[in-house]
């Protein structure tokens, strides 16, 4: 497990590569920043070992029936997915809500913005499906109140290039662990808004297991227990890219977690994002320890 200081200058390099890509990605056509960040990412599946093991371990969990040649084709385009996932935040800027429709397809987004336009605050599951900073950004696009939970990196530079890309389309960053957190996010579902949290990470906060791809994963359950007590619809968010380069943006269906069970919701979101995960799986990374054992931060169910 690499240790704080290797993380911390994994964190730097990763910034530096996020700069170069940022300079070149956001001047050129989107098609081109694709092909380059493929090439990237072939790059990356050859000469980064151990993530291309480690993700190759994890989707034989995940996919135990699968044949070896199968899963290694699959890490190959999801190393793939991820170079082109980063040129395409390169580009976002770009994007526009007059210009969204050339590059974006929505479904099921317009109920949730009627229930918003009535006075209804949401909390949206989502996941590292696809592209997950262009759902976030092009969600702002439709013009309410949208907050999204961040974790924030060893690298300070890659907390503030994130949090200013999100904010020129209108989406706030509430960082984790801030003193103001626990109000801003009450604030920001009770406003009527939207606040986002991708729950398919194993991290050091309060969790519950639930299946993930039929076997047990500790998933935070704080987001969760923060619509029941907020009395918020919740909606599971996801997005992926077609081989055509359209994004397609979904909102599944909407439900009220009023009263509800947060270890419940919890397992029906986790279901929804793994229903998604397997529809590509390449735009998934792997790599995650997502069946990780963390004792200390396992709660009652």
């Amino acid at each position: 497990m690499a240790g704080p200081r290797a993380r911390a200058f994994r964190a730097r390099a990763i910034y530096r590569i996020v700069v170069l890509v940022t300079a070149v990605g956001r001047r050129i056509p989107l098609p081109l920043g694709r092909t380059l960040g493929s090439a990237l990412g072939m790059f990356a599946w050859l000469v980064i070992v151990r993530q291309r093991r480690k993700a190759l371990a994890n989707i034989a969990i995940a996919f135990p029936e699968w044949t070896v040649g199968k899963r290694r084709k699959t890490i190959r385009a999801m190393f793939r997915h991820l170079g082109m996932s980063l040129f395409e935040i390169a580009w976002l800027p770009n994007v526009t809500a007059e210009t969204r429709g050339r590059t974006t397809t929505f479904e099921g987004v317009e109920r949730v913005m009627q229930r918003i336009d009535a006075g209804r605050g949401f909390v949206i599951f989502t996941a590292h499906c696809g592209n997950w900073e262009w759902l976030s950004y092009t969600i702002g696009l439709w013009g309410r109140p949208l907050s999204v939970m961040q974790r924030e990196r060893d690298e300070h530079g890659m907390n503030r290039f994130i949090t200013e890309l999100r904010a020129r389309s209108g989406v706030r960053t509430i960082d984790r662990g801030s003193a103001s957190s626990a109000r801003d996010m009450i604030r920001a579902i009770r406003g009527g808004g939207m606040l986002g949290f991708v729950i398919d990470q194993n991290i050091r906060t309060e969790s519950v297991k639930v299946p993930f791809f039929g076997t047990p994963a500790l998933t935070a359950i704080g987001p969760a227990k923060l619509a029941v007590r907020t009395g918020a619809m919740g909606v599971t968010g996801v997005i992926e890219r077609s081989s055509d380069g359209m994004q397609h943006a979904r909102f599944l269906e909407p439900f009220d977690c009023a009263g509800g069970d947060p270890v419940a919701i919890t397992a029906h979101v986790t279901r929804e994002v793994e229903e998604q995960i397997r529809r590509t799986p390449e735009q998934w990374p792997w790599f995650h320890d997502r069946w990780r054992e963390r004792p200390q931060w396992e709660v009652e169910a």
